[in-house]
């Protein structure tokens, strides 16, 4: 018999990079009771979460809404605007840049993967898993393509796989230097409300997220952000698609209502998470996630250990990637950790199964919630004979000590 109470007493260390932890604000928004989607209050509750959701996207244009997974995000992006046979750029910044790829051409489009090129001391056959996307690459590519040829320009902005946050303005700059009409699109499922991101200012056509990071949420809610080009391109693309379809879903959105049943106590979460972030203020949060990532990259760094971002200009507030020393089992340190100390740590994915585990700093945290999972992680590595240079609890502690939360000092003061 298949054994579902497996909730010891306290509480579990989710600190995967996604799902996030839940606030309990918002798992008692997503309590009350479920309304009629066609009612009156439906609409209201419609209007408020399509607004609030365009304040994080930092853009005036739509954003359509779904019942859905990141997954199927990807999916309306790319069958909204594209045709069969089209060809589109991508780069490869890690799993999830590849799995869009994968995506891509089980639809029929016509794809090309730019990558970094080099060799790579810690991961020779992965080393562009450690670094974000190239600009001067993409702009070379699409200079060469004076038959105007490539549709469509597709990056990741926090490749959740590897930790690595790529500079989109730098992408729209080498699109525009190229004199190219390509749309960009950008997946930021796991950046959005946790990293700097900025649909309108940085001329992203198409911008894909998911509700199960920055936004503190369940899985089961999914954006696409709109630019005018992307909804004209929406207009002559024939992929097919019904349920993805923007036109119904954009025209149904201007009373507040969906031309499905939309998935109404996640929305209630939604309207919740988006009180709760703009409140704060989006600069107040991505200073925040910055500050714990950096508290948690002093723990690594005195564990002597990799982080899996070669690059650290582009280190993801998100979450960090750790490199386990060459024969050592990243999954069976995972495993040990879990089994004795019920923390969840984020697995290797694709070429890098094995080799990292990934520590989540987002959601419902704190610095204490950060310093119990580098303990817990430092405890795990001392019990499978992993020599480490220093600790990383007392690295964690020292940062967090030293560098006081904005919200700690005006407290205080």
């Amino acid at each position: 018999m298949l054994q579902l109470d497996f909730h010891p007493t306290g509480r579990h260390f989710l600190q995967i990079p996604g799902p996030s932890p839940v606030p309990d604000r918002i798992l008692r928004a997503m309590s009350l009771p479920t309304i009629d989607h066609r009612g009156p209050e439906f609409g209201g509750l419609g209007l408020k979460v399509l607004s609030g959701i365009q304040k994080i996207f930092q853009t005036r244009h739509p954003v359509a809404i779904y019942p859905a997974s990141g997954t199927g995000a990807w999916e309306a992006a790319l069958c909204n605007t594209l045709s069969a046979g089209d060809h589109v750029l991508m780069f490869e910044t890690g799993h999830f840049a590849s799995l869009w790829q994968k995506m891509a051409t089980r639809l029929g489009i016509s794809t090309e993967f730019l990558t970094w090129e080099g060799k790579d001391e810690h991961l020779p056959l992965a080393g562009g898993w450690r670094r974000g996307v190239q600009a001067d690459l993409i702009e070379a590519r699409l200079r060469k393509d004076t038959e105007r040829t490539i549709r469509a320009v597709c990056v990741v902005h926090n490749e959740t796989s590897t930790g690595v946050t790529s500079d989109i303005a730098s992408v729209r700059k080498a699109i525009d230097a190229a004199g190219h009409p390509a749309l960009l699109m950008v997946d930021s499922i796991s950046g959005l409300a946790s990293a700097d991101f900025r649909h309108d200012e940085w001329g992203v056509d198409v911008t894909i997220s998911g509700s199960q990071k920055g936004l503190m949420l369940p899985p089961g809610i999914s954006f696409n952000a709109l630019s005018p080009r992307a909804l004209e391109a929406s207009k002559t693309a024939t992929l097919p698609r019904a349920f993805w379809a923007w036109d119904e879903i954009v025209e149904m959105n201007k009373d507040g209502y969906w031309p499905y049943t939309p998935n109404t106590n996640l929305l209630y979460g939604l309207s919740e998470a988006l009180d709760m972030l703009l409140a704060e203020g989006l600069d107040n949060v991505f200073a925040r996630h910055q500050r714990w990532g950096a508290g948690v990259r002093a723990a690594v760094n005195a564990w002597g250990l990799p982080i899996q971002c070669a690059d650290p200009a582009v280190y993801s507030p998100v979450l960090t990637g750790v490199i386990t020393p060459e024969g050592v089992d990243a999954d069976a340190l995972r495993r040990l950790i879990h089994q004795r100390f019920d923390l969840s740590l984020g697995t290797g994915l694709g070429k890098l199964k094995g080799r990292m585990f990934r520590m989540g700093h987002l959601g419902d945290s704190n610095d204490l919630t950060l310093i119990a999972m580098v303990a817990g992680v430092e405890m795990g590595m001392k019990l499978s004979g992993i020599a480490l240079a220093g600790s990383g609890v007392q690295a964690s502690m020292d940062y967090f000590a030293s560098h006081a939360a904005p919200a700690a000092l005006k407290k205080a003061a």
